[in-house]
């Protein structure tokens, strides 16, 4: 397996491009099977988990086919056209890879009147179980039955308008609701929705595609379903997740960089506390600015929460930045009950980090000495990477395939601002 190596202590100069975000473009993929027409996505990032949805697509019959990018900031189209759907299985070997598998089984359902899909995999953050999706499609008149690892799903007269009010905010179950409600007779309502940019991403594309939706941006989502949807353009949102991971190591490092193509309002909870930290943030013509003068940064709390909340897939980034922050800082993590996995690994570079339940107090220290760790998810994997950025001596990041899955040639973007970091090949 690929490892990574740093030797920290160097801050960061220069200008890094953001590419489409990965957590937009896996929806907007799975919704090409909802029409018998081309559906072309632009700006798509070159990630393993975009391979892993093409996967999937091509063995149910869709035609994929990519071009462009060349590592541009422009990024690559892809064109998918689901014309001749040979298959509505989902197979184990395929989903076990990537959670983001499960939202084939709204836009199959809804198109064809069935589908089985394995139970999905993905990192180990936690459960995050599929009840949601499953409650919602059986509100839309869907025959569900979960057994031998599937989720076997049937409408054979079509799915059917209702009311799904969500127990609690889930990104990927409003994701399947509104694929397939939007080829279900009548009107469907989804309340207490996520408002994540990407799903709004997913609304206007949808929207583009013909759908009639109400309500985008809002918790309150109406849809009028249509019997058929045509094809699109779309360019894909920029990746919030990735702009503030390489915000937080501006913060962690100091110096000052440039963030290309994205926008401050798809990180706006992460910039207010990355500026109650000490970091200048400001929108410019061509994206973001960050900057960290040699002050020391200054511990904050936060709390993870759905959109637009503090991202939980900015915890385990600015928890890196707060453990050599001055102060303490109280991070409480309300979403996944496994996040803190990176915690020991941060430790073994000297990290004072103490785990209370769902809360982890980072205690500051003057400097992180570098040491060899272990990734066990994506984010945690970029974490301990930000971690070595700041450290003194060595770090090796072991087991980063899981930083494939969700950032494009990041040793490659920090080098160029300075960082002294390569890939080490097996």
């Amino acid at each position: 397996m690929d490892r990574i190596r740093l030797r920290g202590g160097r801050p960061l100069e220069g200008s890094i491009s953001i590419g489409g975000a990965k957590n937009a473009a896996l929806p907007l993929m799975a919704a090409s099977l909802l029409t018998g027409d081309t559906l072309t996505l632009s700006n798509v990032p070159h990630l393993a988990d975009i391979a892993t949805m093409a996967h999937l697509l091509q063995q149910h019959g869709v035609d994929v086919s990519m071009d462009g990018g060349n590592g541009t900031p422009e990024g690559r189209t892809i064109h998918l056209n689901a014309a001749r759907i040979e298959s509505t299985l989902a197979p184990y070997d395929i989903v076990r890879k990537m959670r983001a598998s499960v939202l084939v089984l709204g836009p199959l359902l809804a198109r064809f009147g069935e589908a089985e899909v394995s139970l999905p995999g993905g990192c180990a953050i936690g459960t995050r179980p599929v009840d949601l999706h499953i409650m919602g499609l059986k509100a839309l008149g869907a025959e569900i039955n979960v057994e031998n690892g599937y989720i076997k799903a049937k409408a054979p007269k079509g799915l059917k308008g209702g009311v799904v009010r969500f127990p609690m905010v889930s990104v990927g179950a409003t994701e399947n609701l509104l694929m397939a409600a939007t080829l279900a007779e009548g009107t469907t309502v989804l309340e207490n929705a996520a408002r994540e940019p990407e799903i709004t991403d997913l609304a206007y594309c949808l929207v583009a595609m013909g759908a009639m939706i109400d309500g985008i941006g809002s918790e309150h989502l109406t849809i009028h379903g249509k019997k058929s949807l045509h094809g699109a353009q779309h360019r894909i949102v920029p990746d919030r997740i990735e702009t503030g991971t390489f915000a937080a190591a501006v913060a962690i490092c100091g110096g000052k960089v440039e963030l290309l193509g994205t926008r401050l309002n798809l990180i706006e909870s992460v910039v207010d506390k990355l500026r109650e930290a000490g970091c200048d943030v400001e929108e410019t013509a061509r994206g973001i600015s960050i900057g960290r003068n040699g002050s020391r940064l200054k511990g904050v709390d936060f709390l993870t929460q759905p959109y637009p909340g503090f991202p939980t897939d900015m915890q385990a980034q600015v928890m890196a930045a707060m453990s050599v922050a001055e102060g303490a800082s109280m991070i409480t993590e309300s979403i996944f009950e496994n996040r803190f996995m990176h915690v020991p690994e941060m430790a073994r570079m000297g990290a004072n980090i103490v785990v209370h339940g769902a809360s982890a107090l980072v205690r500051g220290v003057p400097k992180l000495t570098g040491a060899p760790v272990m990734a066990t998810d994506l984010r945690a994997s970029v974490s301990l990477v930000l971690a070595g950025l700041a450290a003194e001596g060595e770090t090796v990041v072991n087991r980063v395939y899981h930083l494939d899955r969700g950032y494009e040639r990041l040793e490659e973007k920090l080098a160029a601002c300075g960082a002294q970091i390569e890939r080490l090949k097996d």
